[in-house]
């Protein structure tokens, strides 16, 4: 009875220990199961988040760049303007220039003839010109 009785008790522990691995196993299938729908809520999250982000940096992407090229516009109509205006008040000067150096090169060759001519005609020496230093 001795050996029945071992037997018994070894069968006992045999089956006991088999059912506590079992239940330890599906503790752990649940945790693993629970665990993997946490981290999918967790991506779906984050996809979402990422989703969301993507069309924001876009829409701002987009008003900068309508932004800088309003910008670069004005600053191309400004820079035209500013040339035009450039260009058309150094003709203005160019042709004020010319006229008055015209005008100061007409005096200066006649003023030696007036002077040749007040000296009369009839002394003809050869008097030296003053330099143009001294005038």
């Amino acid at each position: 009875m001795k050996i029945t009785s071992l037997i018994a008790a070894l069968v006992a522990t045999a089956a006991l220990t088999a059912l506590g691995q079992e239940g330890a196993l599906q503790d752990v299938k649940h945790g693993a199961k629970k665990t993997g729908e946490t981290i999918k809520d967790g991506l779906e999250t984050v996809g979402e988040k990422t989703k969301e982000t993507a069309k924001t940096v876009g829409k701002k992407t987009k008003e900068t760049a309508e932004t800088v090229g309003e910008k670069t516009k004005e600053t191309g109509e400004t820079v035209a303007r500013k040339t035009k205006e450039t260009v058309e008040g150094t003709g203005e000067k160019t042709t004020h220039t010319s006229r008055k150096t015209h005008r100061n090169s007409t005096k200066t060759s006649t003023k030696p003839r007036t002077e040749t001519s007040e000296e009369g005609s009839g002394s003809q020496e050869s008097k030296p010109e003053p330099s143009p230093s001294s005038r």
